[in-house]
């Protein structure tokens, strides 16, 4: 059997490491003799090391004292409802940057309770981050909405939008944990874990703690951050085995260096396939603004600016068979290849190489 590379976009590859811990400690949590997965949520060995990876979190990213941690259920579209439910009471309205499909999804979502003011034009093309000197700000607006990485359309902002001193608030799902942020510019950060940082099941949820006690009269209490921070998020049972591999996620990226050095690899990995697309003489072309190019999630077309099935399918089949897996385009066609944290240097250059000889194969 050949060797598995794992381009997929989510539920993502994890690395290796975390697989042997979690194979080591399966049955024995913390020499408890029993698995984590039979033991309580509210007993001392699982609520220390809840507490803990609360403060990897706040270690990794900086996350001043003002803000409170929380894990949850529901993913990245539960918040797409907690978001509004929330924060938009303030005003009765907000502002959504919809640059992808997530944000687009986030922004129907939020129509349900209350007033959404899309800040850009409304297209179904997404491949670009308009200058923000063009978007169209409500001063009223409770808060302002944006996905930092749009994985299926591969659109990433690479600075943090000034919105006037309007609270922000970022959908970081795929880009959670591939460089550093000043988390004091945002009101509310928020991702879902099964990208970058572990597997499905939990939403890592960063919000300024003023920004709580806002929540509508009909938020459910699971989806009120108010409630779940004040029971430590421990309101109810949470998905503790998903929140268990996120920490030892988290605990790898700070052996590995950091974030200094997550950014550091998802330059070099993003680079290595953007830089041969553009050396290929339109072969390949890649789908978004140099400026907005993501380096998480890189969707490019086969054989022309939109693209050639043929080809598309016979390189979807030819890097399967390389064990090059999970590489189609979501819902808009095409190749997206996926290199997140736990992708290494060398995954990405065994793509690279196969997309050389299947260049040299093809291109006239």
């Amino acid at each position: 059997m050949v060797k598995i590379h794992n381009f997929g976009a989510g539920p993502a590859k994890l690395p290796t490491e975390v697989y042997n811990q979690i194979r080591e400690e399966l049955t024995d949590f913390r020499r408890t003799g029993i698995s984590l997965l039979e033991t309580s949520h509210r007993s001392p060995t699982y609520m220390k090391f809840n507490t803990e990876v609360q403060e990897l979190v706040r270690r990794l990213l900086n996350v001043p004292n003002n803000y409170k941690i929380l894990f949850l259920a529901g993913g990245g579209q539960g918040q797409f409802s907690a978001v509004p439910l929330n924060l938009i009471s303030r005003t009765g309205t907000a502002d959504y940057v919809v640059t992808g499909s997530w944000s687009a999804l986030a922004a129907k979502e939020a129509k349900k309770y209350g007033k959404v003011n899309l800040v850009l034009p409304a297209t179904d093309k997404y491949s670009g981050i308009p200058d923000q000197s063009t978007w169209k700000l409500d001063p009223n607006a409770s808060y302002v909405y944006i996905c930092g990485n749009e994985t299926v359309h591969g659109v990433e902002f690479d600075y943090i939008p000034d919105t006037k001193g309007i609270p922000l608030v970022a959908d970081m799902s795929s880009n959670f944990m591939s460089k550093k942020l000043d988390v004091s510019k945002f009101g509310v950060i928020y991702g879902g874990a099964q990208k970058n940082i572990g597997t499905a099941g939990v939403v890592l949820v960063i919000v300024r703690e003023d920004l709580l006690n806002q929540a509508l009269p009909i938020c459910p209490a699971i989806l009120d951050w108010t409630a779940n921070a004040k029971a430590d998020s421990i309101l109810n049972t949470p998905p503790m085995f998903a929140i268990y591999v996120m920490g030892k996620c988290l605990e790898w990226i700070e052996k590995m260096g950091g974030l200094d050095k997550m950014a550091e690899l998802a330059t070099k990995k993003s680079s290595l396939v953007y830089d041969f697309i553009e050396q290929s003489n339109g072969f390949y072309n890649a789908v978004v603004a140099k400026n907005a190019r993501s380096k998480m999630n890189i969707p490019f077309r086969i054989g022309s600016a939109s693209g050639n099935e043929d080809l598309e399918k016979e390189f979807l089949k030819g890097a399967d068979s390389l064990g090059l897996i999970q590489l189609k385009g979501h819902s808009v066609g095409g190749i997206r290849a996926s290199t997140y944290n736990a992708v290494t240097v060398e995954e990405v250059e065994n793509l690279v190489k196969y997309m050389k000889d299947f260049y040299l194969k093809h291109a006239k």
